[in-house]
């Protein structure tokens, strides 16, 4: 695609102030949601809460070191590892030390696979990851996040209640930016979501007012209580507050409820097995995030690179957030759909995170957001990563049945949601599909040049 910012290219900085809150919107929700889930799946059951505002500084910081592993050469932003929800749940009875030990067991499968690769080379990737495996997984990976935009466009994901009216904001919501990005001037062109955002937020908060003073709640799609708790009382806190960072807390609760050798043992089965799961997305992310920018990233700056940037953006982003971080496929979303591939953008939208965290009502105003404006916007995101990795096959000869099996086994597999479950460890539908298609691949002859047409 025709990038408006290459790589390289920095945007005047207004511009670029605007682009990186761009970003920050685009990825927000999703890395604040995981600390909200994990806090959720504990239900109070231990001494140990998670801190949205902590991930969010996490994601920053975590981003900036792995621009710095990958030479400037990747504009991808890490946020908050959903594959590790169930990980953090289960550690969370081990307490913060547990959290970043689960962390530091991650990002070392991520450090050792980085090893791996620097000795081995990128040939075996070539070999089994050709586009007719790539390609399909990459659109999975966008398909696969189609309920999850629809369930917050239905708004069920918050009240679960089904609501035509929410569905109404969020379609709003959707084709502002739709048209913001096609038929806007190039200043719209360039930030379709923060308009989509604000003009479906706009017609939410109006159906909100006349639900207010009508007593209809059925109308009422915005809640503001997220916001007017944070300003009661005023307070400088209500302005400005450190986040409870993880280490701060693995400091002041110690190693009580660590349980020893067994509870670190543990603590490996749990997180270890899924950072290797979550190695096959890495790759599909960066070939995804690579045809998108025209770059080859598994050569430049390397595999190696992005899995030592990854590994270690993950145990620093613990370090103050609790979460390991991964690839956000909204942050591919955004270059795709905005043409500015900048890394200069994803720096300051690292340092935006960082800086926002302190600003409680910052935080405050993104939990009002309704959860069917995000589903309005992500209709348009996931699907520019679906549509990405389907042009990945387009040189593809699916007349072969070779091909033809190797993508619908992929396909199949991944939307229907095949999951492998072996207790401690979990392989979730995107890494079973990818896994099945290497192997139907390589036992119809994938080693052979065959995959595109001549």
């Amino acid at each position: 695609m025709k990038l408006v910012y290459q790589v390289d290219q920095k945007p005047p900085f207004r511009e670029n102030l605007v682009y990186a809150f761009q970003q920050l919107l685009a990825i927000i929700a999703a890395t604040l949601l995981v600390p909200t889930l994990v806090n959720m799946g504990t239900q109070g059951a231990t001494q140990v809460t998670m801190s949205q505002p902590a991930a969010l500084f996490g994601a920053g910081a975590g981003t900036l070191l792995y621009i710095f592993f990958t030479q400037g050469k990747s504009p991808i932003f890490l946020g908050s590892s959903f594959a590790f929800i169930s990980p953090l749940i289960g550690a969370c009875s081990f307490g913060y030390l547990g959290i970043l030990l689960g962390a530091f067991f991650a990002g070392g499968v991520y450090v050792l696979l980085a090893l791996l690769v620097k000795v081995s080379g990128t040939g075996w990737v070539e070999r089994f990851m050709p586009p007719v495996i790539i390609g399909p997984t990459v659109a999975l990976i966008g398909l696969s996040l189609c309920s999850s935009a629809v369930n917050n466009l239905h708004n069920t994901s918050v009240s679960g209640d089904y609501n035509l009216i929410a569905i109404l904001c969020g379609l709003i919501a959707f084709l502002a930016t739709v048209m913001a990005s096609v038929k806007g001037s190039r200043t719209l062109r360039m930030i379709p979501f923060i308009f989509g955002i604000l003009v479906g937020y706009a017609a939410a908060s109006v159906f909100t007012a006349i639900g207010r003073i009508s007593g209809i709640s059925y109308l009422q799609i915005v809640d503001y209580s997220a916001l007017i708790d944070n300003f009661s009382p005023f307070t400088v806190s209500s302005l400005l507050q450190v986040p409870a960072f993880t280490f701060m807390g693995a400091a002041k609760q110690g190693a009580d409820a660590l349980g020893g050798m067994t509870g670190v043992i543990q603590i490996a089965l749990l997180f270890a097995p899924v950072a290797l799961v979550v190695f096959a997305e890495h790759i599909a992310d960066h070939e995804n995030l690579g045809s998108v920018i025209g770059k080859d990233l598994i050569t430049d700056p390397g595999l190696h690179r992005t899995l030592l940037g990854d590994g270690l953006g993950s145990v620093l982003g613990a370090l103050f957030g609790g979460c390991p971080n991964t690839s956000y496929g909204e942050a591919i979303g955004c270059v795709a759909i905005t043409g500015d591939a900048s890394i200069h953008t994803i720096r300051l939208t690292a340092l935006l995170c960082m800086l926002c965290s302190f600003f409680s009502p910052f935080v405050a105003f993104v939990n009002t957001i309704p959860s069917c404006i995000v589903g309005g916007i992500c209709i348009a995101l996931y699907g520019f990563i679906a549509v990405s990795g389907l042009k990945m096959i387009q040189h593809v000869d699916l007349n072969e049945n070779r091909n033809l099996f190797v993508v619908s086994t992929i396909l199949v597999l991944g939307i229907g949601g095949l999951t492998l479950d072996f207790k401690y460890i979990q392989i979730t539908g995107i890494a079973t599909a990818l896994i099945m298609g290497i192997i139907v691949n390589q036992m119809l002859g994938g080693d052979r040049d065959t995959d595109r047409n001549s």
